[in-house]
């Protein structure tokens, strides 16, 4: 019997193994972004105030983001295999009570606890992929799978609520994830093996409640902010979250294992991968959100309409994550970083030109247009951060790397998001916090519908602005600031 013949069934296990684990990334990233469609759903059937719809929105990717490296730490000293199922359990229960929530709170708690289930699963994923495919390139191939799987599941995140919610109630978008769950508990003992490190560092307990607890008081400052005011408690809450956050970083400077090694950013080349990495996560999941509620509530689309417009940027967005190793070839790693930022600016700037009357052309061109960047990001991103820092450090940057894309999923929805609320409660009829639950007021003249409309799309233009702006100004500090070519 050849050396290949012995090797064959071993290979066909590996890719079977990559098939189990993949369904568990999609849908660990499409809970990032299907209820951008459903909010309008949600908002009617449980009537949430106006912070408590994007803590609903937020709260996962809060949690996944301030646990993923911890959670790196954990798998390594443990085991991955062990964490992963772990994980999976508590994710799928998770799911099925936040499917059946009948309150805000309830949905709120639940899906925190699926951001706790979440974030196992993605560092956990990858180093147990890694570890079936010994051969360098074919793990790097592998690799490429695993982050264009992930970034797909946040493309048709709301394609797939839409689709869902045209048939269903709103808490199918949860209770989809259970099948795949069990199906992934079956085939994971069966096809995976454990992997664990043999050198790992001790959690430091004091930062990770630092770090979580500083970036929920800050975030819950701003929304409490946009949606009620400025106000005493509001004010102290941000004060201290900043503080807690400044005492976080100070406390990673001064341990042994640090959760966030800072060192690593006094690479220019890492820290503006890693800020494209946030930025890009910041300005699509704020304009995926505002612009779901902008195709049903302002225009009028029902929720299959709006999935299908959804369509052709979440089309370019995959087919950019699969293709930006050719592009990255033919243009340089980094044209590819800077164009990443022009393109996101371009797509959302062209959201300025959407009014109360029409706006669907101008919204398709728009995710066309962005997704191209926000494709280039989601696949260059850790590659590029993981490249600018020696290899004993590889896993590190990769683990701030993942947490970036997560802590920006969810920023932007707390900061443009909150801006935009914040517009609406200044400009708009003072009916009540949001456009849903204005538009679900009964006998509303229709002055006043138009009037509310009216200041929605206007707060939607003020956090797109912002977003565009910011990103623009970081590919520009890019273009002056990389070296001409950046490391393999």
């Amino acid at each position: 019997m050849t050396d290949a013949s012995l090797s064959r069934p071993v290979d066909q296990k590996a890719w079977l193994g990559l098939m189990a684990v993949l369904p568990l990334v999609l849908i660990v990233a499409m809970d990032g972004s299907i209820l951008y469609l459903a909010m309008p759903r949600v908002t009617s059937a449980l009537t949430p105030t106006a912070d408590q719809a994007l803590w609903i929105l937020d709260i996962y990717g809060f949690v996944v983001g301030s646990l993923l490296i911890t959670f790196g730490n954990i798998g390594d000293r443990y085991g991955r295999l062990k964490l992963i199922m772990a994980g999976a359990v508590v994710f799928g229960v998770a799911s099925l009570g936040a499917a059946y929530a009948q309150t805000p709170e309830t949905l709120i708690a639940f899906r925190a606890l699926m951001g706790l289930g979440g974030a196992t699963l993605l560092p956990s994923g990858l180093a147990i992929v890694s570890a079936l495919f010994p051969d360098p390139r074919l793990r790097a191939q592998v690799i490429g799978i695993f982050a264009a799987t992930f970034s797909a599941g946040f493309a048709i995140g709301p394609v797939v609520g839409g689709l869902l919610l045209q048939h269903y109630s709103w808490g199918t978008v949860f209770v989809i994830n259970v099948p795949v769950v069990i199906a992934f508990l079956i085939a994971a003992p069966i096809l995976l093996r454990e992997v664990r490190s043999t050198h790992y560092g001790r959690i430091d307990l004091p930062s990770l409640l630092l770090s979580f607890a500083g970036i929920l008081l800050f975030t819950w400052s701003v929304k409490a902010a946009a949606a009620h005011g400025f106000t005493v408690a509001q004010a102290i809450a941000g004060i201290v979250g900043v503080v807690v956050l400044a005492l976080f970083l100070n406390r990673q400077t001064r341990i042994e294992y640090p959760l966030l090694d800072l060192s690593l950013f006094r690479d220019r080349i890492f820290s503006i991968a890693i800020l494209t990495g946030l930025l890009s996560l910041v300005v699509w999941a704020a304009a995926g959100y505002l612009s779901g509620v902008y195709l049903q509530s302002v225009l009028g689309f029902d929720v299959l309409s709006a999935a299908l417009l959804t369509l052709p940027g979440a089309i370019v967005l995959t087919a950019v994550c699969v293709g930006t190793a050719r592009i990255v070839e033919r243009i340089g790693r980094k044209p590819a970083l800077v164009a990443t930022h022009l393109l996101i600016s371009a797509g959302v700037f062209l959201l300025l030109f959407t009014s109360t009357e029409a706006g669907v052309a101008v919204f398709i061109a728009s995710t066309m247009i962005a997704g191209i960047g926000y494709g280039l990001s989601f696949s260059l991103v850790a590659e590029v951060a993981v490249s600018a820092v020696p290899p004993e450090r590889a896993g590190a940057a990769a683990s701030i790397a993942e947490t970036s894309n997560e802590l920006g999923n969810a920023l932007g929805i707390s900061l443009l998001g909150s801006m935009a609320a914040l517009g609406f409660r200044l400009l708009g009829p003072d009916v009540a916090g949001t456009l849903n639950e204005t538009l679900d007021q009964p006998a509303l003249a229709a002055e006043t519908v138009l009037h509310a409309k009216q200041a929605f799309v206007t707060g939607l233009h003020v956090a797109v602005a912002a977003g565009g702006l910011l990103t623009l100004a970081v590919g520009i500090i890019a273009w002056l600031w990389l070296p001409r070519n950046l490391p393999e």
